[in-house]
């Protein structure tokens, strides 16, 4: 049973308490840290101040109060100010392994979302540079959010807001004229780009009018010159055929792929609306929004020479999208660095009287580096994300060979283990905290890594597999002699566990925040290694076989598919 249902039963067993109806209640209601303290927790401190009561002698109140009529609890607890509420757990089990195997996959599936479009704005790669490890984070973000919101019902709209404008295509054409070709680029791709953006720089240095030259040939991209606009579409088409290639390692697409160039003719009506509100203020020839009133400095939209900026687009992409997809929520996955920007951008959108501002929202989080430094693409030194996912692949190669030499389609395996551990790791992690890659942390299979639970899991299908697969678990529903055989500290945590899974989306969907759902198949799958160990499964008897044999097929339920909303594989065999 989804947990989503027991807290409707508890909240029809709560008393109604003077000055604080049911439903605000239920806004305090809580999940304990450890399952064995209950599946629910009332914390009383906050109506402390309204009973004018001390939150334990508030606990036992209403303790008396629920165990005096009838409720569907085993027990309730007051333990130092806290109401702990435990579900006849028997009664859960048969609820939950009854659903999981009617349901499958798509436990944990809701329709909360119903109706509501979500604009999800990640990854947004820069055309004609690579794409590194500091994408990282963005992409997998981005994508996973995409997945839970999928799955709770919403329609999600992945955008890649392609960095594919600004002075930077002069300097490459500057670059290619001067020390490229062609054939290098059909060849190399962007690496080759890559190669005499880099040489620009490195030149520039001594030769500054490159620069100049550089803005006439982005000048002239500008005004649709034939030669200009053949080089920047060929480098447009080998950057996304070359991050394609990634994107499909990643298990990743999008619905939109317009960047800044698709709203070059989008931004002079905002700007327009912008004068006619007397929003624009003119400083040293640039026009601004003033925005220290509200402590920030000025979001800048139009330079003195006239050139737009990313805030410009910025606010043209807000507009377009939400009259295009009538967005519930649009979300922006970004650097924290880039805190300033959407601050900014959300007030001149509130200032220009659309109420919708406080539907946007900025997903900040921290940096991605390896052991050995950070990254410049000017200078050279980057850190390719194929690079990554390439040794991370090989080394996984290496640990399952000599695990176990003999399994059919290892490459395969391989590829799925060492991606997945790059992406796990991405995000098993609070967001916004910077980390540093290590590939001997992320491909330990013992640790709370993707290999530890994709091991799990193909431990679990192994089971499934030897008592003949899952035609083998239906048939009359569980007696409640069969479910006793789930009793005991492990069967009871890991029933409680999957229970919440759908809960955990929607918790992970409500903090933007994909490491709540990392984190909790970590749980999931240390909770079935305890059982496993403790419990006998393929051998049991024959009144508690199918029991455990269903708890087994619920793990693997949700343990593939919280591999897959985070956007790990989960091998059959490893």
């Amino acid at each position: 049973m989804q947990k989503t249902d027991d807290k409707k039963l508890l909240i029809a067993a709560l008393i109604d308490i003077d000055g604080l109806d049911k439903e605000e209640l239920a806004s305090y209601i809580m999940l304990p840290p450890d399952t064995s303290m209950g599946d629910y927790a009332l914390p009383c401190f906050r109506l402390a101040k309204i009973l004018r009561k001390s939150p334990q002698a508030i606990a036992e109140e209403l303790k008396e109060s629920i165990l005096a009529r009838d409720n569907p609890f085993s027990a309730v607890e007051a333990v130092n100010g806290y109401l702990n509420f435990k579900f006849d757990r028997t009664q859960a089990a048969g609820k939950l392994l009854a659903e999981v195997l009617e349901k499958g996959p798509e436990y944990g599936s809701s329709a909360e979302g119903e109706g509501k479009t979500v604009c999800i704005d990640y990854s947004s790669i820069n055309i004609a540079k690579p794409f590194h490890i500091g994408h990282l984070s963005s992409t997998v973000i981005g994508a996973a959010l995409y997945r839970m919101y999928l799955k709770r019902g919403y329609k999600p709209v992945g955008i890649n807001h392609l960095g594919d404008w600004g002075t930077q295509f002069g300097k490459l054409i500057v670059a290619y004229k001067k020390w490229g070709s062609d054939e290098a680029i059909e060849k190399d791709g962007v690496m080759a780009l890559t190669k005499i953006y880099v040489r620009f720089h490195e030149e520039a240095e001594t030769h500054p009018e490159l620069e100049e030259e550089a803005r006439r040939w982005f000048k002239r991209i500008e005004d649709g010159d034939a030669e200009a606009t053949r080089l920047y579409n060929l480098f447009k088409e080998k950057t996304l055929e070359e991050v394609g290639k990634v994107y499909a390692r990643l298990g990743i697409s999008f619905d939109s792929y317009n960047g800044e160039a698709f709203y070059n003719d989008k931004m002079a009506p905002i700007l327009e609306r912008l004068e006619a509100q007397n929003l624009i203020t003119v400083s040293d020839g640039a026009k601004i929004v003033d925005l220290k009133e509200w402590g920030m400095s000025p979001c800048l939209l139009v330079k003195a020479d006239g050139a737009t900026l990313y805030a410009t687009r910025d606010l043209a992409a807000a507009f377009y999208r939400k009259k295009t997809y009538d967005f519930f929520k649009s979300l922006y996955v970004v650097a924290y660095q880039q805190n300033l920007h959407f601050k900014q951008l959300f007030k001149v959108i509130e200032l220009m009287g659309e109420s919708w501002y406080k539907d946007m929202v900025h997903v900040p989080f921290g940096m991605v580096s390896l052991e050995d430094g950070t990254m410049s693409t000017r200078k050279g030194k980057v850190v390719w994300l194929k690079d990554v996912l390439d040794r991370a692949v090989e080394k996984a190669g290496e640990i399952i060979k000599e695990k176990n030499e003999n399994l059919s389609d290892a490459a395969a395996v391989a590829e799925q283990v060492g991606v997945g551990s790059v992406v796990f790791f991405a995000l098993s992690n609070n967001r916004i905290k910077d980390i540093v890659f290590s590939y001997d942390r992320v491909l330990n299979f013992d640790g709370e890594t993707a290999p530890y639970v994709q091991y799990t899991n193909a431990r679990a299908q192994s089971v499934l597999r030897k008592a003949g697969g899952i035609g083998s678990l239906k048939g009359a529903p569980l007696t409640k002699e069969e479910l006793s055989a789930l009793s005991g500290r492990e069967g009871e945590e890991l029933v409680s566990l999957l229970a919440r899974f759908g809960e955990t989306v929607s918790e992970a969907l409500s903090k933007y925040e994909p490491s709540v759902v990392t984190r909790y198949i970590i749980d999931v799958a240390r909770s079935f290694n305890r059982y496993y160990l403790a419990h006998r499964i393929l051998n049991a008897p024959e009144g508690e076989r199918r029991a455990r044999l269903q708890l087994v097929y619920a793990t693997h339920v949700v343990l593939k598919e919280g591999l897959r909303l985070i956007g790990v594989a989960a091998p059959e065999e490893m």
